[in-house]
């Protein structure tokens, strides 16, 4: 019995996935629906429009035998219910048609007239029913009736051949036509009805469809499976993350916010006994987000409280400067060249005390400089000085460099764009890091719909916010603390404006210099 109520049991959870899941796909791809429903009624709305209207006038004829004695009554009752079935047929036949051209002198064919008539018998009854339809309802009574007659004059030739033998069977009409006063078709909210549920149900599938050729991914459980590892977080798209560039800028209590602490927090707890300290965050492709992301989970984890390092690896396509406001001429090249030392290159930005090292120039082989032994000892020393190192590589895909880091770094994290980075994609840039013994610590699914991102809300509080009251490393909006100008303090008072940071502190003051002290 148990037994039996679990599969039960089973089968109901099923079919209760199976149709969320139908209901998520649906909720995707709405706007698929909308288009197939406006087609078929705007369709259905112009043949109505165009269709001419048309009357309906119906006769009835009683068929009967002549019998008077009740037992030949009753068989001749039998035997007309058998005959009005045939005479059925033989009213909407072509014999009965030419007859009422001819006598009504019509101009169409007894072909065409044959479209608009159609007859039927009443069930259990010996009445006919005759309709004909016709744009005027007069013509249409007209024809009916004639039909009547004309079928009736019919009825005696066939059944009784010759003048001396009379017809076993009679027809009478039963009164006159009933014709219509508006017009049996069209009939416009039917056909609109109809078409709007024709439409629905194309939209339908063509968004089943366009689900089954869609092979990016979009659910956190098909990553996790595809990657082998951990979905870390998700990240809900913002429209204005071009506009705001970080969650520094952000309230505290935004969803973007709010998502980045989980991942944090899902990132801090990946090696609890032995954890790791430098991550290299890529994607399997460009596009995905991952320099966004890469600064956003740094600035989170700075205002933690842990001491973190910022690199940009991208020496391709560096963006990391750009996206925080800061010098990009000096930084991971010079110091692998040994054109500046690595505490000079360093640069902090904001309160948190975010540490940043920038790309530096663009190298013509960035592969020979990250397998050089000038890396491996850059990534040696920030080991030492910092508690987690970001290195925002480029994507796997398209160049070896995130490979080659992900080979030197404690482990990397793949950022996968929700409904753009395909399961295919997913699979080579795993395989890409796998084949270079790289550890994926986890995922990011980044971009994803509000209602799917983290399962994450916003919780505010019921009462203001004091502000005294802020953690170290959490504080509000950072100021200058009197920092010295940077030759270069254009650069960093335009990103301060933009990101409203304040002042950044360049390597060569004091506040700047806090932490890259830590490398000597």
């Amino acid at each position: 019995m148990d037994e039996q109520w679990t599969e039960e049991t089973g089968d109901n959870e099923s079919d209760s996935v199976n149709l969320r899941d139908y209901l998520k796909v649906l909720r995707r791809r709405w706007r698929w629906l909308i288009p197939g429903v406006l087609v078929a009624v705007v369709a259905a709305a112009v043949v109505t429009f165009l269709t001419t209207p048309q009357y309906a006038s119906t006769i009835r004829l009683f068929v009967s035998t002549p019998e008077t004695n009740t037992t030949a009554a009753y068989q001749g009752g039998l035997f007309s219910e058998q005959r009005a079935a045939s005479y059925a047929d033989l009213l909407t036949g072509p014999e009965v048609a030419e007859r009422v051209v001819h006598a009504l002198g019509l101009h169409e064919s007894p072909s065409a007239l044959q479209k608009h008539v159609t007859a039927s018998v009443v069930p259990n009854t010996v009445i006919l029913s005759v309709t004909v339809t016709d744009p005027s309802p007069g013509r249409a009574e007209r024809i009916a009736k004639a039909y009547a007659d004309q079928f009736k004059t019919f009825v005696e030739q066939i059944e009784a051949p010759s003048k001396k033998s009379g017809s076993p069977i009679t027809t009478s009409v039963l009164g006159t036509p009933d014709t219509t006063s508006s017009p049996v078709s069209p009939q416009p909210v039917r056909n609109l009805g109809l078409a709007a549920v024709l439409g629905l149900l194309l939209g339908i599938g063509a968004a089943a469809l366009r689900e089954s050729l869609d092979t990016s991914v979009r659910q956190a459980e098909e990553l996790a499976a595809l990657a082998a590892a951990p979905v870390l977080g998700s990240v809900g798209f913002d429209p204005n993350v071009d506009k705001r560039y970080t969650i520094a800028s952000a309230g505290r209590s935004a969803p973007r916010v709010e998502q980045f602490r989980v991942l944090r927090t899902s990132l801090t707890f990946v090696d609890v006994d032995q954890p790791s300290k430098v991550f290299v965050i890529t994607s399997a492709v460009e596009g995905d987000g991952k320099t966004t992301t890469a600064s956003d989970l740094a600035i989170s984890l700075a205002q933690s409280g842990k001491h973190v390092l910022l690199v940009d690896g991208d020496l391709r396509r560096p963006k990391v400067a750009s996206t925080l406001g800061l010098e990009q001429a000096v930084g991971l090249t010079t110091v692998l060249i040994g054109q500046a030392a690595l505490s000079d290159a360093i640069q902090e930005w904001g309160d948190a005390g975010l540490a940043v090292l920038a790309s530096g120039g663009l190298p013509p082989d960035p592969v020979q400089l990250f397998q050089s032994r000038a890396m491996s000892d850059v990534l040696r020393d920030l080991r030492r000085a910092f508690d987690v190192v970001l290195i925002d590589a480029p994507p796997l895909l398209p160049v070896a460099d995130a490979t080659i880091l992900a080979s030197q770094a404690d482990g990397a994290l793949m950022v996968v764009r929700y409904g753009r980075t395909t399961r295919e994609q997913v699979r080579a840039g795993v395989e890409r890091l796998t084949s270079v013994h790289g550890r994926l610590t986890g995922t990011i699914l980044n971009w994803c719909p509000r209602s799917e991102a983290s399962m994450t809300y916003t919780y505010h509080p019921d009462a203001v916010p004091d502000s005294t009251l802020v953690q170290p490393g959490a504080a509000g909006p950072p100021s200058n603390g009197g920092a010295a100008p940077h030759a270069n303090d254009a650069a960093h008072t335009n990103g301060a404006a933009r990101y409203n940071q304040g002042a950044v502190e360049p390597a060569g003051t004091y506040e700047g210099r806090r932490r890259a002290n830590r490398l000597s």
